[in-house]
């Protein structure tokens, strides 16, 4: 097998720059909208939207890799990184250390990319580590690094990197590739072109021990700001999670040919469905505050936790619906009081039933938005899907 930088045209990708237009055109019109929908909101509703924004991703980027991390531990750091208030929780090394380069990424989108940058995010997301070798640097090991699944005994091997003796070189040209396609560089591409080819080309080298995932998405996530000269606080992550499968299929496909506009396509439907993700999210996040501050002095305890609870699901709201054995179990409280409860939150308005008895379910009274399936067709076109689409 021959991979892409074993070719003798690598790192010289190759794609049809006119079926990525249409998608293109879209992504800026996107991007003002959603600067435009923020610009107008209070301080505080700001606020909100990006420290639930940045705690989405945060989380979604480790789920990607099969780190399940607590949604309002992270949300707690990022608070705390951002100096707003918090409930001063003890949070997990992991959680503090995918906090912190979230923010920093939030915070330093204009700035280039250098060296030091990759170095401090590394070692912000291998918090907590003690088994790497190479922390904060590029790495050293003689082994090859290689992406497998499978058993020990058969692996199935999806991608070799290059050798950790050439590591150094290939993120010299990267970062310089990576700082003259700025907008204000000396040769920009567009938005989803760059992003799409930056996050391939940095998982191709494959620079460091671990964390290689998380660093690429975090390096698209800057360059979408970038392009839009603002923080787009783009759901790149919670779209990939959503699609992971397709995701790992679509890096495995392209890391074997230099002529990169299938992934391109790929990257940049992708790329549209997280910014409507993220337009989504904002709405959600207004009718949160707008339900939570309604009720608040009108639910119990036990209610408010369940509220909660089902308000974390976000704006696709909680799977098939809150059962009356979903609260007794989240509210830690018996199927008696449980139906109590719900009867009392349905009368007031905090939730919507459907269903009788055994088959009531409970839902919330804000408008539901699934995120549309976005894709690039073979002729450049935008297909939009909605949830449930068989076609």
């Amino acid at each position: 097998m021959t991979w892409n930088w074993q070719q003798p045209d690598w790192p010289d990708f190759k794609w049809d720059k006119a079926r990525l237009a249409k998608a293109e055109e879209r992504f800026l019109l996107g991007g003002g909208q959603f600067l435009g929908t923020v610009k107008h909101l209070s301080s505080e509703d700001r606020d909100r939207v990006i420290v639930e924004s940045i705690s989405k991703e945060a989380v979604t980027t480790s789920e990607i890799e099969g780190e399940i991390l607590n949604r309002d531990s992270v949300q707690s750091s990022i608070r705390r990184c951002l100096g707003f208030a918090t409930d001063h929780r003890r949070v997990s090394p992991a959680e503090q250390g995918i906090s912190e380069m979230s923010v920093d990424v939030y915070r330093s989108y204009s700035k280039a990319l250098d060296d030091r940058t990759l170095y401090s995010w590394h070692a912000k997301v291998m918090k907590g580590r003690a088994d790497l070798r190479d922390l904060g640097c590029y790495r050293t090991h003689p082994e090859p690094m290689q992406v497998v699944s499978g058993p020990i005994y058969e692996p199935v091997i999806h991608f070799e990197a290059p050798p950790s003796r050439h590591v150094a070189r290939e993120m010299r040209r990267f970062i310089t590739w990576f700082n003259d396609t700025a907008p204000a560089g000396r040769r920009p591409l567009p938005i989803l072109t760059r992003a799409g080819i930056a996050h391939l080309y940095f998982e191709s080298i494959h620079p460091f021990e671990d964390g290689n995932g998380r660093i690429g998405r975090a390096i698209a996530e800057k360059i979408m700001a970038q392009g839009m000269g603002k923080p787009t606080l783009a759901a790149l992550s919670a779209t990939l999670l959503a699609h992971r499968k397709a995701y790992y299929a679509a890096l495995e496909a392209a890391n074997k040919d230099n002529e990169i506009t299938a992934w391109l396509a790929w990257f940049a439907g992708i790329g549209l469905e997280a910014q409507q993700r993220t337009l989504d999210q904002v709405e959600f996040v207004l009718d949160k505050a707008r339900l939570l501050d309604r009720y608040r002095d009108r639910l119990n305890a036990r209610q408010r936790r369940v509220l909660v609870r089902v308000l974390q699901e976000g704006p696709e709201g909680f799977k098939g619906g809150l059962s009356a054995g979903n609260y007794a179990t989240i509210a830690k409280t018996s199927p008696a009081t449980a139906t109590r409860d719900l009867a009392e939150m349905v009368a007031c308005g905090a939730l919507n039933r459907t269903g009788e008895r055994r088959y009531a379910r409970y839902h919330l009274p804000i408008p539901l938005r699934p995120t549309p399936r976005i894709t690039i067709d073979g002729k450049g076109a935008i297909v939009i899907k909605k949830q449930g689409s068989s076609s």
